[in-house]
């Protein structure tokens, strides 16, 4: 028989949503379990310096501020479990969740922090050059770039947004896009348009991020001419991937609503799911801030109205004796 842990909360998910929702959880007496999934910690533990989250002067390291927040929920409770899910069920309380190795977690509420995943080109010099001067994340980063030459690679919402937003930074953005016309709305490429600071660079694809300097980091992209083949250097102390991002929500589809980018959907301002009992919080319900600080909110709120879902419950159930 497979070995089953029971809990009031179960989180699915390490990143700052999942912890702060343990912290939270474990403080209000729910004694949470969290599936830390292929990732734990999530993206923060593949970024070197954090300089926007609040409570530090100094730059601190995405991997420390990880440990420092499982430390924290270990400390006031929360159980780690150092599993992957496979198999969710949610069609009725307790919640069930199968691990790959077949233990089983039930929850009397679910509380989904899977997060998401910046789309990556896949092209030479980009695994390499991460923190090196490649990013996925202009918020994030953009501020080490200050007065530098950037890139912006893509050519939706999220590209013209990032390369609008690193003109508060850099006086020389340059949006690279493969084809000869932007998907983004209207709006926002009159913006972009408008902009002297923003080149844009038409039929063009990254076929490498260039190294280079000292200490090393990108100095350059090569590019390809989608029409011509015609090759090109484009010289750039930083280059921001902005091809959107892939929420993990595989595991729920057919089992809760999600929107056409695969972002599950909860009641707005709030991280309640259609599913009274389960909660989603951080990256895998938000596609426009996907900010650490609020991720860690949302998480906060999906404890604190998981803990208010259970009391209404156990009163309707002590009522109905």
């Amino acid at each position: 028989m497979s070995e089953t842990h029971k809990t009031r909360m179960l989180i699915i998910g390490s990143g700052p949503a999942g912890l702060s929702a343990a912290i939270y959880g474990a403080r209000a007496g729910m004694e949470p379990i969290v599936v830390q999934g292929l990732q734990p910690g999530g993206q923060l533990t593949i970024t070197t310096d954090v300089e926007n989250y609040p409570g530090f002067r100094d730059v601190v390291q995405g991997p420390w501020l990880m440990e420092e927040m499982q430390a924290q929920a270990e400390h006031v409770g929360t159980r780690m479990m150092y599993d992957t899910i496979v198999d969710i069920d949610v069609s009725q309380r307790p919640f069930r969740a199968t691990g790959d190795g077949g233990i089983v977690y039930e929850g009397d509420t679910l509380v989904i922090a899977t997060g998401a995943q910046a789309k990556w080109l896949g092209v030479a010099g980009e695994q390499e050059l991460g923190g090196k001067g490649v990013s996925a994340c202009a918020t994030c980063d953009g501020f080490f770039y200050r007065g530098k030459k950037v890139v912006v690679i893509g050519g939706g919402n999220t590209a013209v947004e990032e390369a609008l937003y690193l003109t508060n930074h850099s006086d020389d953005v340059t949006l690279i896009h493969r084809r000869d016309s932007l998907r983004a709305e209207k709006i926002l490429q009159d913006r972009l348009f408008a902009n002297p600071k923003i080149t844009v660079l038409w039929n063009k694809t990254v076929e490498k991020f260039v190294a280079g300097g000292d200490p090393e980091g990108l100095v350059g992209v090569d590019l390809v001419d989608t029409q011509t083949g015609e090759k090109s250097h484009e010289a750039a102390d930083g280059g921001f991937v902005a091809i959107g991002h892939a929420p993990a929500t595989a595991l729920f589809k057919g089992h809760l609503p999600m929107d056409d980018g695969g972002y599950v959907l909860v009641e707005p301002g709030t991280p309640k799911t259609s599913i009274p009992g389960v909660f989603a919080c951080g990256d895998v319900m938000d596609h426009v801030y996907r900010q650490a600080v609020t991720a860690a909110g949302t998480g906060c709120m999906a404890a604190l109205d998981a803990e208010r879902f259970l009391a209404e419950a156990d009163f309707a159930a002590e009522a109905a004796e």
